[in-house]
């Protein structure tokens, strides 16, 4: 399989797959030991951590916005981190119908095309589209899918290496 800049389209379709199946397999967790969606998403695994909620945002805006981006194409709508799990699970839905939409037509020649973007203060590199999708964008994404298991995990839910393939192999 030659690998290309359309190749983590992919990849980010099943990381929102397997966000959906841990965001299910964590609710149904919760609801058995008597608490709320609510009180799911708020879960954390250190005090001074951002909760599950905000790890599936950053998990879904990633993978929606920075194909769109380095397609060059109009970026899907930003979420917050403050939705309940059936808007979650609509928010995953539409990242994943916007990804299926992509081509490979659209990444053709992308590669070198220098993209802007601000990280935080202070720091707004420019680097080439080919960086900014399997180095930025992938850690990212893979770091925050991480830390919603180990949230779930560190609450109990039966979540292990299996669950990240969801969508399969």
């Amino acid at each position: 399989m030659t690998v290309s800049l359309f190749t983590f389209v992919d990849l980010y379709r099943r990381q929102l797959v397997t966000a959906r199946h841990l965001l299910d397999k964590g609710e149904a967790h919760a609801l058995a030991q008597g608490q709320s969606s609510a009180d799911m998403l708020g879960w954390r695994l250190i005090d001074d951590m951002h909760p599950l909620g905000f790890q599936l945002m950053v998990v879904i805006n990633f993978s929606q916005q920075w194909p769109a981006r380095v397609a060059g194409l109009p970026e899907p709508e930003t979420i917050g981190a403050d939705l309940d799990a059936d808007t979650f699970r609509a928010a995953i839905d539409r990242a994943i119908a916007g990804l299926d939409a992509m081509t490979a037509d659209q990444f053709a020649g992308r590669d070198d095309a220098p993209l802007t973007y601000k990280i935080g203060e202070g720091m707004e590199p420019t680097l080439p589209a080919g960086q900014w999708l399997p180095v930025f964008a992938t850690t990212n994404i893979y770091f925050h899918l991480s830390t919603v298991t180990r949230i779930l995990r560190a609450r109990g839910v039966p979540v292990g290496k299996v669950d990240l393939f969801a969508s399969g192999l």
